[in-house]
């Protein structure tokens, strides 16, 4: 037996609007190809980057006090 197909809305990342999740909406979880694409471009442009904690190689890694 089929599940009926229930439409479902989530906020899309770029633009904060409402955003159609379902095969209709090949840019999901984007609004629109537009706002696809300006995510893209900040992932290349390196704008969303996962920090690191490493300190440089000239300075000593950790808490300094117990150093």
């Amino acid at each position: 037996m089929e599940q009926p197909e229930t439409t479902r809305w989530v906020v899309c990342p770029t633009c904060k609007g409402q955003s159609l999740y379902g095969p209709a909406n090949r840019f999901r979880p984007f609004c629109s190809e537009r706002c696809k694409d300006i995510d893209l471009g900040a992932w290349a442009s390196e704008s969303f980057a996962v920090p690191d904690p490493t300190p440089p190689d000239d300075q000593p890694f950790g808490d300094p006090r117990l150093q």
